[in-house]
């Protein structure tokens, strides 16, 4: 039985916790030095049996535990399989993903990178029974995921992925396509390339790529992501503060060009889908267009699925934080302040 983790970046809230922790421990030594200098030791003790020795400890406890528990939760643990019946499709899919730096611009919200990492997800929830593969491409491209029927490994990739910058600088469409359609196997599968980009190119011919992608009978779909009116900036990290990109003095605007991304999905045989700065169901988009004009359904396949767990975690931390306020409750209603009495040394 794997573990597995399809979230592990959420690993970053158990600094939270330890904050908490840290503050809450804080805060018990505080409230007995605090005793320590204003009382007796008769009277600390009567302060004791009155407010109890370990319920601040203890609801402490409860609640890191609980915060805990949650931020596991978040990681999206998943162990065991299941297997789900789906209608299998005779298409190979392969994703090409724009990671140049433009597509750090926030015109999308949060990035247009995260934005094309939702779509491509989307589309993995409607394509199961299919094969789906993975290139990016800035300065140079590379395969991150050899056409598979594991959309966990997907995700995974996914998840992985952040914007790069090639030693060439720029973004290389042309040869990402190229990439994608040597990396379908010759077989009678239909293939399909669904490129997510802004379509800036640093003349890679990604047009005429996408002409022999059609020659080998893979059909190109585009995915336009950007404002193709007055674009957006591009922010980059120096030194932990959050500057804008320039070049010559001036700051870089970039901008979605609908004409290069137009062009190639002609070429190939495909259609362009302008995103732009909405939001798009791409999961509907390859149900209604692109799956019917790549394939049809043949077959039916078991899909193997991890198991998601999280529950087993959210149930208990929420038994915890309940069980937590009702003892807070309860010992602030049956505790009274205890009538102390001056002890005189």
């Amino acid at each position: 039985m794997t573990l597995q983790f399809l979230h592990l970046d959420a690993i970053v809230w158990l600094w939270a916790v330890m904050v908490a922790g840290i503050v809450a421990g804080a805060a018990i030594g505080w409230r007995c030095r605090i005793w320590r200098k204003l009382a007796t030791a008769p009277m600390r003790d009567q302060l004791r049996a009155s407010t109890g020795k370990t319920r601040h400890g203890m609801r402490s406890v409860m609640v890191v535990t609980a915060l805990t528990l949650l931020v596991v939760a978040l990681m999206d643990p998943r162990w065991g399989v299941q297997y789900t019946p789906v209608a299998q499709r005779n298409i190979d899919v392969m994703f090409v993903l724009d990671t140049s730096r433009s597509m750090k611009a926030g015109d999308l919200a949060p990035s247009r990178l995260a934005r094309a990492r939702q779509y491509i997800e989307d589309v993995l929830d409607h394509a199961a029974g299919d094969r789906v593969g993975l290139v990016s491409f800035a300065g140079t491209s590379q395969l991150d995921v050899p056409l598979t029927r594991d959309t966990t490994a997907m995700t995974l990739a996914l998840d992985a992925i952040d914007v790069r910058g090639g030693r060439e600088g720029g973004s290389l469409l042309g040869d990402a396509i190229r990439l994608a359609t040597d990396a379908f196997p010759e077989d009678d599968a239909t293939k399909a390339i669904i490129v997510l980009s802004d379509g800036e190119d640093m003349g890679s011919w990604p047009v005429e790529a996408a002409a022999t992608a059609a020659q080998h009978g893979a059909r190109i779909w585009t995915v336009g992501l950007g404002d193709s009116d007055q674009g957006a900036r591009i922010p980059v990290d120096v030194d932990g503060e959050r500057l804008f990109l320039t070049h010559n003095g001036e700051e870089v605007w970039s901008i979605m060009d609908p004409v290069t991304l137009t062009a190639v999905a002609e070429a190939g045989e495909g259609t362009f889908i302008p995103s732009g700065t909405a939001n798009v169901d791409l999961g509907e988009v390859y149900d209604a267009v692109i799956a019917p004009a790549a394939g049809r359904r043949t077959s039916s396949a078991m899909i193997e699925r991890p198991i998601p767990r999280y529950h087993w975690f959210v149930v208990p931390a929420l038994i915890l934080l309940i069980i937590e306020w009702l003892a807070g409750r309860c010992w602030s209603q049956t505790t009274r302040p205890a009538s102390i009495t001056e002890v005189t040394p």
